[in-house]
């Protein structure tokens, strides 16, 4: 079979998974990570595993075992050693004195509540700090957040999947968290600085993560970080045209049997695979998609039956 023309080998593709240990894995992290895996296989690159375990009150023990576990299970072998958040305090530490040198920093003592009490007052867009303490000085000090100053700049990107995009952040994104107020580092930050130590140089993610993005571009242009190409995967929706997700009680992938979430996934992502891929072995089914794999056939929205999901939730369990 002739090779498809836009899968030309790039040099030093560096492309990678990060999952959260907030529980097991599940179709929806299932798609996201078949997508990373075969775009950078495809192109001959490497594939890395990080786990965002930055957030201890979220996360649930066993949690990242598990997904490792799982990751294993499914034939989705990763490159180099897996990255924990949790080891890399002192690098986060280091890029928010930067920032505070470049006295882009300041101090946040404001509520959830205060914060949505002064946007409706004001009549602001939802979700936008209105930026009550942007005169405070940057301090290590217990109860109060870290916001980094964002000014009147717009981000523009080109997102691989979902097109052109352009975020005036003073006005639809405002200065946003880079350390909370419980002392935990954001996911802003911490992504955006691992993501230049470990060298990705693409982003495949799911959509629900194509808001953030504008974010970490900024953060990467304030600390002179280059900018990885991203590609925003549709997600998983169920029936009730909700994420997939934990909190919408997604099942767990099982352990026992693949191959079925694995070509659901395949299916989902617009690939056509074959029935009879579903009597494969894991190297044959992995053999097939890479040599198949085509990004232009991905959709930007996936909607996915409920009799399709209870092939996925057998068997995976904490231990």
């Amino acid at each position: 079979m002739s090779e498809n023309p836009h899968l030309t080998s790039q040099p030093r593709y560096r492309g990678r998974f990060a999952p959260s240990p907030t529980g097991p894995l599940h179709l929806g992290s299932l798609l996201a990570a078949v997508g990373s895996f075969l775009e950078a296989r495809a192109r001959q690159g490497q594939w890395l595993v990080r786990m965002e375990d930055i957030d201890p009150p979220r996360e649930v023990a066993g949690a990242s075992d598990l997904i490792l576990r799982t990751l294993e299970t499914y034939g989705l072998c990763w490159d180099e050693s897996v990255l924990y958040q949790s080891t890399r305090e002192e690098a986060y530490r280091d890029a928010l004195d930067r920032l505070t040198q470049a006295e882009l920093l300041y101090a946040c003592q404001c509520s959830r509540k205060t914060i949505a009490t002064t946007i409706t007052e004001q009549g602001l867009p939802r979700h936008l700090y209105p930026g009550t303490c942007r005169q405070r000085p940057p301090r290590d000090r217990a109860g109060e957040a870290l916001r980094i100053l964002t000014d009147e700049r717009s981000i523009h990107f080109t997102d691989g999947l979902q097109g052109r995009h352009s975020t005036h952040l003073p006005t639809e994104v405002g200065d946003f968290v880079l350390r909370r107020a419980d002392g935990l580092y954001a996911y802003q930050l911490a992504v955006v600085v691992d993501d230049a130590e470990q060298g990705i140089s693409h982003v495949v993610r799911g959509s629900d993560l194509l808001d953030s993005t504008p974010r970490q571009l900024y953060l990467q242009q304030q600390l002179g970080l280059a900018s990885p190409d991203y590609l925003h995967l549709p997600v998983i929706v169920n029936t009730a045209g909700e994420k997939l997700s934990k909190q919408t009680a997604a099942p767990p992938l099982s352990l026992e049997h693949p191959i079925p979430a694995l070509w659901n996934c395949l299916q989902a992502l617009g690939q056509q695979p074959p029935r009879e891929l579903l009597e494969s072995d894991l190297d044959s089914f992995w053999a097939w998609s890479i040599r198949n794999w085509n990004p232009c056939t991905l959709p930007q929205q996936v909607k996915i039956s409920q009799s399709a999901l209870s092939t996925t939730q057998k068997s995976s369990t904490l231990r």
